[in-house]
């Protein structure tokens, strides 16, 4: 057999296995078809409440962070990610998605959520997966220095960065808004992502990425949410500004623009008293999201083979169109 005989063989023969470790991971990703309509809950929720920030696990019906049915197939193997409110919510579905895909996560949550982040690390470690958990308040400046630090020494680096924990409280007017409420939304939601952004980039090679959780308050806000909405609109374009700043460091920068999603903003203090009922029932798709809904979007700005996206608002509203 000649020398060029035999390259052609081992090439095939890689190919092949290439196509064949690839069928099975395919296979694994895929989801079936199901009218978005009625694919989560759609009735209306009931009215309840809990003492901020509230447990996930104590919620009727439980938030679906995709526990059961988000399914990987190694689009972010090695990756290293910390993600803030990973506990519960949107930041749980993206912990357990960017999980599957193959990324060991730092989960930050507030140290009274401790059960929730229990659950979330006791699932994914039955997995096989790593899961680091580090409690603590993101109002605290040096608090999120360490964060930071210790993420990226624990997890031996640091390629994603999830910005997503939040403080929401709906009122009626801003003459109901304490300056308490309304400084610890501002730290919870922009200073906090300015300490960590400002911490994490010097850690950061090119090709790593930054993923902020907006809102459909960013560009539509809600009367009623008054202080949240302006944080969420400063969010937006702190995302459009750091992108077109760190584009030459070959680090990306995207958002994330909820609307009406089911997690524990909404029953500690998220919804006005009585409202509960109406939460996510005016969209075209007739219901509020779920979590796990939004998972897709955070593995696919997380993921390296969308590295042309940069400075991007990404909305997952229902159909209000706000993005």
């Amino acid at each position: 057999m000649t020398d060029t005989s035999r390259r052609d063989l081992f090439k095939g023969a890689a190919v092949t296995g290439l196509a064949a470790a690839a069928a099975p991971a395919f296979a694994q990703g895929q989801t079936p078809l199901a009218d978005p309509q009625t694919r989560f809950v759609s009735t209306p929720f009931p009215e309840q409440r809990q003492k901020w920030p509230a447990l996930q696990r104590n919620m009727r019906p439980v938030p679906d962070c995709g526990e059961s049915s988000y399914r990987g197939s190694g689009r972010l193997a090695g990756r290293k990610a910390l993600i803030t409110g990973g506990d519960s919510g949107i930041g749980r579905a993206a912990v357990i998605a960017f999980s599957r895909e193959g990324a060991d996560v730092a989960i930050n949550y507030y140290p009274t959520e401790e059960p929730d982040a229990q659950d979330v690390a006791k699932l994914l470690r039955a997995e096989g997966r790593k899961v680091v958990l580090i409690p603590g308040d993101l109002t605290d400046a040096k608090f999120c220095n360490d964060l930071i630090a210790r993420a990226n020494r624990e997890l031996g680096g640091l390629d994603i960065l999830v910005n997503n924990a939040a403080y929401q409280q709906s009122k009626d007017s801003i003459a109901e808004i304490s300056f308490e409420q309304f400084d610890r939304t501002m730290k919870t939601n922009v200073y906090a992502m300015f300490h960590l952004c400002k911490a994490a980039i010097p850690l950061m090679k090119p090709g790593a990425s930054i993923i902020n959780t907006a809102s459909v308050n960013s560009v539509s806000p809600e009367k009623e949410l008054l202080d949240y909405a302006s944080t969420k609109g400063a969010i937006l374009i702190f995302t459009k500004a750091l992108a077109k700043q760190l584009a030459k460091q070959g680090i990306r920068v995207n958002a994330v623009g909820p609307g009406p999603i089911w997690t524990p903003l909404q029953v500690a203090g998220g919804q006005l008293p009585g409202k509960m009922g109406e939460f996510g029932q005016d969209t075209p798709l007739g219901r509020a999201g779920q979590p796990a809904e939004l998972a897709g979007l955070y593995v696919a700005l997380a993921d390296p083979s969308d590295s042309y996206t940069t400075g991007s608002f990404f909305g997952a509203n229902g159909g209000t169109g706000a993005s």
